[in-house]
């Protein structure tokens, strides 16, 4: 049995220790334009909040095709401290946030991101390390972030960007009660084999739906999985590499190819299954629409006998209960997303 719990004060998981702009009165903000002009204003620390009102028509985009060779949109935080960036219920934009350089303490909250024109210039919300520092403490929580599937002429599965992307030592995130869906590419966790700085990413309560791969895809660091819903996942989903790991319990896994695997890198990264995810063995896989699809890379790594390749090396720091993956799939849909009044699940 599953009811709505209240909001977060703070986030569960290695976020845990931000708290974006605090008490520091709401800002208004419309549009990119507005929500930018804050920004700048800002002094760089001590708390901003801003309090999105504006709304996108994304009806006004018929054919999806037309936004990846438009100009990239993107508001940008760049060693800028202590700031929340909160929807309004209704809000809705059409265009991205870029968290650079040694920014942190970065909340983002309650928004819509949908459709971006740029391209694979365009990330919904980016955390980039650069050479004068690198992003940490950030929330991501109970966001709504898609495009479409479209396969679009000269462009291909890249007519959009990342959803949440995560490059150059961006550390101690948490991405919470999320529901992204309609994407090919949902969130890099290091850029390239070579970006393997140690990042700690946790992923809860999140809603992963008509997707095509990297939920997340991980190079090196350590992510925990807990309480996700994974369903209609077309090439792979939790993708770890370069030596990373993963801590995956409690999820709800339905109709994905390659659920749980390592490829296309030139190191293995490695799984500890933990804590009642709804798959529980081979047995399963056809009961949830569990399919799986070999690769060409060397080395590859499948969970096919689902089970554990290593366990979980460091401890968590945090304590995190786990809910019922049958709970999960029952009552995400009520509570993950924006315009949810920031609710909880309440499992009984």
């Amino acid at each position: 049995m599953t009811s709505a719990g209240p909001p977060e004060t703070k986030p569960l998981g290695y976020g845990q220790d931000t708290t974006g702009g605090g008490a520091a009165p709401a800002m208004q903000a419309s549009s990119m334009a507005e929500v930018q002009a804050l920004i700048d204003a800002y002094s760089g620390s001590g708390g901003l909040t801003i309090r999105f009102t504006g709304h996108f028509d994304f009806s006004t985009i018929p054919d999806p095709c037309t936004q990846w060779n438009l100009p990239a949109q993107i508001v940008e935080i760049k060693k800028k401290n202590d700031i929340t960036l909160l929807g309004a219920d209704g809000s809705a934009a059409n265009f991205g946030v870029h968290i650079a350089s040694s920014s942190s303490n970065i909340i983002v909250r309650n928004m819509t991101f949908g459709l971006l024109p740029g391209g694979d210039a365009a990330d919904a919300i980016s955390l980039e390390g650069m050479s004068s520092g690198f992003p940490t403490d950030v929330w991501i929580d109970h966001n709504e972030l898609f495009s479409s599937m479209a396969t679009c002429p000269g462009a291909g599965d890249s007519s959009f960007d990342g959803l949440i992307d995560m490059k150059k030592g961006a550390d101690k995130v948490t991405v919470s009660y999320n529901y992204v869906h309609d994407h090919h590419k949902v969130s890099l966790n290091g850029y390239s084999d070579s970006d393997t700085a140690v990042r700690h990413v946790t992923f809860h309560h999140n809603i992963f739906e008509n997707v095509g791969s990297r939920t997340p895809l991980q190079r090196g660091g350590y992510s925990h999985l807990l309480n996700n819903t994974f369903d209609k996942v077309e090439t792979s989903a939790i993708n770890v590499r370069m030596n990373g790991y993963t801590l995956v319990e409690g999820n709800y896994f339905s109709n994905v190819e390659n659920p749980l695997t390592s490829r296309d890198s030139s190191a293995l990264g490695f799984w500890e299954l933990r804590n009642g995810n709804n798959v529980t063995g081979p047995a399963d896989f056809a009961t949830f629409g569990i399919t799986w699809v070999a690769s060409s890379s060397t080395p590859t790594a499948d969970a096919t006998d689902w089970t554990t390749s290593a366990a979980f090396p460091v401890a968590l720091g945090y304590t995190s209960p786990v809910d019922p993956a049958a709970c999960v799939h029952a009552g995400l849909p009520k509570v993950a997303g924006a315009g949810k009044g920031l609710a909880t699940l309440a499992c009984k």
